[in-house]
């Protein structure tokens, strides 16, 4: 399996490469040259499969060459050690023909985890065989940062250095990172919004001699490998329900609904694939307007995607655009200059083919959460609910609909407060975590001035 940079001027990698490089030397989001390919009859067979093996079969297709079977499966096994549920991703119906897709049982309550596991186990043998050692730099909206710590604190020659925007974060998802006893990891409060933060990230990767020089890595979604362990639920849960669903995902950077269309494109039968966005509804306005526009980051109850710039949807453009890596580079930079791209009509249609898009500000979400609540007795966090708030908006759906369930709710209890008059219960991995000390160090938004911060830990 070789991979490509969605900008053309990288060369053609391996999966070693691609997961411990994380963006490629172009600028570009690497993704495989070709897509791997699963029939109807192997699909089908992954109902009643242990989740693992079901991973396992996936992730093979990508990283023959690179790690041996024995390898992977055990890779796959440690990574899933820890989850509280043994189906990994459960399927819970909530409404006639209406289900959550539960990711939100690994360490740290959220979604990252089901991805974060499996790179950091991949991350920490690849390493090994090297005999390198990597800086990895992530910028987080909320749960990356905890997610990555929980699968590389205390990891031999590794450093984590993880940015979240001051004051932008849920008190929960603030110290789920800055708690963590490990001294590989270094906590950044940047005074900032999280699209600021992922631009000091970019602009780390562009300073090739200073990646250089500290092995920087990223961990974000940029990092294919995270794409590919999330295309298994999807495979998982369609599975189960025996007939193609129509996905709804709560959607900041992208990468989360771009791996329900790698799971298509690898042969899994997806009905539609459904944008769903809060007030920073960049995605769902390029979707419906044909404009790709960054406006300005607003807070929201669901913080983990107040995001206007979706890192992920580069991939997507690439694949609307039949691979045109001169068009995709030209389109980026464009971007990148004027905040603003107009999408051209073939691509544009080849996105509406596959996605359909819905925003809802924070009023909705909270009645989303208090109806949930009000149905079925259960308590959604409020990125669930933005989800559940677009799924309502589809209308009369001809297949079963599957909200992503994207994290605990108990990591937003003033949202589930101000929706149905009290907060969840606490669970037991969050348990005591208010009276560890925090760690972390609040710096401005000024690159340079990470650099040096980076620089004088990882010298250290």
């Amino acid at each position: 399996m070789q991979f490509i940079s969605t900008r053309g001027q990288a060369s053609q990698t391996s999966f070693s490469d691609v997961l411990l490089a994380g963006l490629a030397p172009d600028g570009g989001l690497y993704l495989p040259q070709g897509w791997p390919q699963f029939s109807p009859a192997e699909i089908a067979a992954f109902k009643g499969a242990r989740y693992q093996d079901v991973a396992f079969s996936i992730l093979s297709r990508f990283t023959s060459g690179s790690f041996s079977d024995g390898e992977l499966r055990e890779a796959v096994e440690a990574a899933y050690a820890d989850f509280d549920a043994p189906e990994i991703a459960p399927l819970t119906q909530i409404a006639n023909d209406q289900y959550l897709l539960e990711l939100f049982h690994g360490p740290t309550l959220s979604f990252k985890d089901i991805a974060l596991q499996v790179l950091g186990q991949l991350f920490s043998r690849a390493l090994a065989k090297c005999g390198g050692r990597a800086t990895i730099v992530a910028a987080t909206s909320g749960d990356t940062g905890s997610a990555a710590i929980a699968a590389l604190g205390g990891l031999a020659n590794i450093d984590v250095f993880v940015m979240h925007p001051k004051g932008r974060v849920s008190d929960v998802q603030r110290r789920q990172m800055t708690t963590s006893h490990h001294a590989n990891v270094h906590n950044i409060a940047l005074e900032g919004s999280f699209d600021d933060a992922q631009s000091i990230v970019k602009m780390l990767f562009a300073d090739t001699a200073f990646a250089d020089q500290i092995s920087l890595t990223a961990v974000n979604s940029i990092n294919f490998v995270r794409i590919a362990a999330q295309c298994v639920y999807y495979f998982t849960a369609t599975a189960a329900l025996e007939k193609p669903a129509t996905f709804v995902v709560p959607t900041g950077n992208f990468g989360d609904i771009f791996a329900g269309e790698a799971a298509s494109r690898m042969g899994l039968d997806v009905a539609r694939l459904v944008i769903a966005t809060n007030a920073n509804d960049i995605m769902a306005r390029a979707l419906n307007d044909g404009v790709y526009e960054a406006g300005v980051s607003h807070a929201t109850l669901s913080p983990s995607m107040d995001i206007q710039v979706a890192s992920n949807f580069e991939r997507a453009l690439f694949e609307a655009s039949n691979h045109d890596a001169d068009w995709t580079a030209a389109a980026m930079g464009d971007f990148a200059r004027s905040r603003k791209l107009v999408l051209p009509t073939p691509v544009l249609s080849q996105l509406r083919a596959r996605y359909s898009a819905f925003a809802s500000d924070d009023l909705e979400t909270r009645a989303a959460i208090a109806a949930v609540h009000r149905e079925t007795g259960r308590i959604i966090d409020p990125h669930t609910a933005v989800g559940v708030a677009a799924a309502r908006k589809i209308g009369k759906s001809p297949s079963p609909v599957v909200v992503l369930s994207t994290a605990h709710p108990a990591k937003f209890p003033d949202a589930v407060r101000q929706a149905i008059g009290a907060p969840p219960p606490e669970p037991r991995r969050l348990s005591g975590m208010k009276d560890l000390p925090e760690k972390l160090d609040i710096l401005s938004n000024d690159p340079v001035l990470i650099k040096q911060f980076i620089s004088s830990r990882v010298a250290a």
